[in-house]
């Protein structure tokens, strides 16, 4: 069997993308993140549909919070409200991709695995610059020249299959896989039972798909 590793949040995206690659046959290594993030009861979620799914989850706490500035990592900067201005919000934090995608290379190489899965979306997101599909083409250039299994073999491979999704076809996609969405914490402000504020970027965006989709929104609002 295939091995992949999956970037996992434990949210609607990342969920997706776990269920999609264990549809598709690859054994899952699910790999997650503590960085200081506010909402890390997300991570909490992420154990549980891990679980679900029988994939191999690892939690990594890596501290970025002490080097950069974002309202998901600061406690003196405050989550706002969603605000569909045409510029890269406040809950943006510097890089994370690039670090996030750079462990999930080191893990894959590894495991001697060539395949990778980023729950990223250039439709229904909060833009951000790391989400792009040119950006993703970048860092699958990036793997394949920077490690051992790359360049003797040139096969890694940075899966996005959200890419190109609005978030209606990504949870249509997600139920026919099996998700439950109301496992998955999405929200920036969530609580400590992951229940949502239901008023930020993610929170609007989540919403909006579900109406969209047509299907009941079963996550828990506080």
């Amino acid at each position: 069997m295939k091995k992949a590793v999956i970037l996992f949040s434990g949210g609607l995206d990342s969920t997706t993308c776990l269920a999609l690659a264990k549809h598709e046959g690859f054994e899952c290594h699910a790999l997650s993140f503590n960085y200081g993030q506010k909402h890390s009861t997300e991570l909490h979620a992420a154990k549980k549909i891990a679980t679900k799914f029988n994939a191999n989850h690892t939690i990594i706490n890596m501290p970025i919070w002490q080097l950069c500035e974002s309202a998901l990592t600061n406690a003196n900067i405050s989550i706002p409200d969603y605000d569909n201005k045409n510029e890269i919000p406040i809950t943006y934090v510097p890089a994370r991709n690039t670090i996030f995608l750079s462990l999930a290379l080191s893990l894959a190489e590894s495991i001697k695995s060539d395949d990778i899965f980023i729950g990223v979306s250039a439709v229904d997101y909060s833009g951000y610059p790391d989400c792009r599909p040119e950006y993703i083409n970048a860092f699958q250039k990036l793997a394949n020249l920077a490690t051992k299994i790359g360049t003797e073999e040139n096969n890694i491979k940075i899966h996005a299959p959200l890419i190109n999704l609005s978030k209606a076809e990504t949870i249509q996609l997600g139920l026919k896989l099996g998700v439950n969405y109301a496992d998955t914490v999405s929200c920036y402000r969530a609580n400590t039972k992951g229940y949502a504020c239901g008023k930020c970027d993610s929170c609007i965006l989540r919403k909006k798909g579900f109406n969209e989709a047509k299907v009941m929104d079963n996550t828990f609002y506080y």
